[in-house]
Parts: C-alpha cells; structure tokens; sequence
C-alpha cells in the first residue's frame, strides 16, 4: 500500500512538474518576426474549463477555402455570421457528450487512454470582447494564411473533400467532420488549438493540455 501511495505521490508530481514547465517553457524559445501589415487579422481563442476552440472572422476568402462547410448545410454565407468556429477533439467524447449532464464513462475512458478525433465546426454570430473565455489577437496576413493552412490540413479528405459526419452536431449551426490524428490525455483538444497558434505566428507554453495552462503561456508571451 505505502509503494503504491508513494508511485501515486511521483505520478502527481511528475504531472504537475511537466504541466508547469509545459506553461513556463516558451515554443519555439524565440518569437517569430512579423511581415509588414502586422495585425491586420483578429482571430479569437475560445475556452471552456477543459476545452478550447479557435475563432476565425468570416470573409469572403474563409468562405471560398471552407466552401465544403457551405454543401454541408452550414450558414456560412448568413448575414448574421460573424465567426467560423474551429475545434478539434476525440471522437467519442465530442459526439457522445452534447451536453455535461450526459457524460458517460466510456467516452472519457477513451479520451484519457486513445481515440480517434474529429474537428468540429460552429458558425458563431458577434463574440463579445473583452471577456473571461475569450482572448483575442493581432497577427498578419501571412500568418493569417499560416494558420488557415494549419486548420484545413486537419480535416481527414476523402475522394469529396473532407467527411462529414452524418447525423453529428449540437444544432442546425454546427457539424462534425473526421479529423486527421489521434486523441489522449497528452495531445488533446488544447495542444492542437496550442499548434494552430505557433502556426499562426503566436508563442505558447511548450506542453499546454488545459485551457487555463494554454491561457497563461499566451499572456506571458504574445
């Protein structure tokens, strides 16, 4: 009993030592330099208590390279949308739990061990800023496209385009498509929302597998 007291004492420190340098340890080390233009584009990162989502301004150039999200039955071309709304996440987990009241124990037993993964799609009318779960940020043109690049590439293509999940999705304003990678407790939800910052030309901690840990790297270094 006392060895196994003391291997979960190591376990939890050892977790709690890698979640703080995963926050204090910046990625990459240096900031990337801003082409000319420097923020002209303002994105958002949306949280909740374990999970984080990317918000991109709808434009004329988001609705071409999306346009798959238009023959899916998204409103993308709506007069109110404002936003495209971009999350990736396991598979079970995101599809079996719409709400927390009908959290299950197997989706979260596949979340924490492996799971495949999809992204998930919301078009979002005005987000209010400034405000707790929302931070926004200024970047370029380039990195704009960066990070667009980074978002599509995560959609899994098959013979039409990326794959939409039939009969998937919270409302008539969201969908769910099959993604590209695995989903565990160590590459989740927060550390793909984390990549597709670094892509976008922004620093974040070295290992971020919370919202709130991703959220102080960001402070500390953008």
């Amino acid at each position: 009993m006392r060895k196994f007291l003391r291997f979960l004492i190591t376990l939890v420190g050892a977790a709690a030592l890698a979640a703080g340098l995963g926050t204090l340890v910046p990625r990459p080390l240096w900031p990337s330099a801003m082409a000319a233009g420097e923020g002209t584009r303002h994105i958002l990162v949306l949280r909740n208590p374990i999970h984080t989502d990317i918000a991109i301004p709808v434009e004329d150039g988001v609705r071409r390279r999306f346009g798959f999200l238009a023959d899916a039955g998204l409103p993308i071309d709506a007069a109110a949308a404002r936003y495209l709304v971009f999350g990736w996440g396991g598979r079970a987990f995101y599809l079996e739990t719409p709400t927390w009241s009908e959290l299950k124990a197997v989706p979260v037993f596949e979340a924490l061990t492996l799971d495949a993964s999809v992204m998930h799609v919301d078009v979002a009318g005005a987000i209010a800023e400034p405000h707790p779960d929302v931070a926004g940020f200024d970047i370029d043109e380039a990195h704009f496209s960066a990070l667009l690049d980074y978002i599509q590439s995560s959609f899994q293509q098959g013979s039409n385009g990326p794959m939409v999940i039939d009969n998937a999705g919270y409302s008539s304003f969201d969908r769910f498509y099959e993604a590209n990678g695995h989903f565990n407790a160590l590459v989740g939800c927060n550390t793909w929302t984390a990549a597709a910052l670094r892509a976008a030309g922004l620093r974040t901690g070295w290992w971020n597998p919370l919202p709130v840990s991703l959220g102080w790297s960001m402070r500390l270094y953008n």
